[in-house]
């Protein structure tokens, strides 16, 4: 299958790791989705603020060292024919018996993850355990932010299929760092997501039709400008081979804007989906936890009640069961 998904090798030759949107545009991703949130949530993110940020990386770490980690950052639409995206079952249960577990996993499950997460969000919203809506608001917000590049929907994620391989790296690293200060970072307050499960596929959906272009242009650019699309840049003590300026001034001319526009969505769509979370979990009080660290006995009893109060429920909300 090419370059395996958790290690690729870069075009200095070294191996590094395949990170979504770069570790740069995921921290500023969760960093600013903070100042969408509405003041009674606000105040909690914004003390937290630096954790989020940091954090924001943390589930590309762990593809180090958690196997089943890598499946989550993308889903491979193009293994499962014509139309897959508008077919596939919404909910994981339902995608389990029609697939089964390992060949989802084989290719991907981004969507169904993320509304895992949100789930996972909201139960440390009803526990109210601080630290954990913490490190969840953090993931969710990668695994949201990852939905949005087109390259994460598809088999040929790296270009490797089209002899495009780094074509990853560029998008959603190279280009955003370049020209994130000329960016538009307005995204406007939070809102609600009536169905988090179907606005996780419609941001994967949105995002694979842009695979095309994400293609075909940067192929069409190539063949015009062949080695000059390189350069060299120094980065603290050494020379590396990078896509020129130049070159990414071409291509993002020819995305006309793309890559902003979804940087600019992730940040809204993260943003809706913690706000979404902390409503349907009865918006507690965030003020309360901003300096308020509950005990471990206060978590256990809390969260025994909230498994109870699932048991009764079971049966009128299939899916609402959380995978933590």
């Amino acid at each position: 299958m090419g370059v395996p998904r958790l290690l690729k090798i870069g075009l200095t030759g070294v191996v590094m790791l395949c990170a979504s949107w770069g570790f740069f545009a995921h921290k500023k991703i969760n960093q600013l989705a903070v100042f969408t949130l509405p003041p009674t949530m606000a105040g909690f993110y914004k003390k937290n603020i630096e954790y989020i940020t940091e954090a924001a990386v943390n589930p590309d770490r762990r593809r180090y060292t958690i196997p089943e980690e890598a499946p989550r950052h993308y889903i491979d639409l193009d293994d499962y024919g014509d139309s897959a995206s508008y077919k596939l079952p919404r909910y994981w249960s339902d995608a389990v018996k029609q697939f089964g577990e390992d060949s989802l996993q084989a290719k991907g499950i981004l969507p169904w993850h993320i509304y895992r997460v949100y789930l996972q969000l909201k139960d440390a919203f009803l526990v109210r355990d601080p630290d954990r809506i913490l490190k969840v608001s953090a993931d969710l917000g990668h695994y949201v932010a990852d939905a949005h590049v087109p390259l994460h929907t598809t088999k040929n994620y790296d270009g490797q299929l089209t002899d495009q391989v780094g074509i990853h790296g560029f998008w959603e690293s190279r280009i955003p760092e370049l020209y994130f200060e000329e960016y538009d970072l307005f995204v406007g307050a939070a809102t609600y997501i009536p169905n988090v499960q179907v606005a996780a596929w419609d941001i994967v959906i949105q995002s694979n039709h842009a695979v095309d272009s994400v293609l075909l242009f940067e192929k069409e650019l190539s063949n015009k400008e062949g080695e000059r699309k390189f350069s060299f840049e120094t980065k603290g003590k050494q020379t590396v081979r990078v896509y020129s300026a130049e070159y990414a001034q071409k291509y993002n001319r020819m995305l006309a804007g793309m890559v902003e526009r979804q940087f600019r969505s992730s940040v809204k769509r993260t943003g809706d989906m913690w706000y979404t979370a902390w409503v349907d979990a009865g918006q507690p009080d965030l003020k309360a936890l901003i300096s308020y660290k509950p005990s471990a006995e206060e978590l256990e009893k809390r969260k025994k009640e909230l498994l109870l109060w699932k048991e009764k429920n079971i049966k009128s909300r299939t899916h609402e069961v959380s995978e933590n």
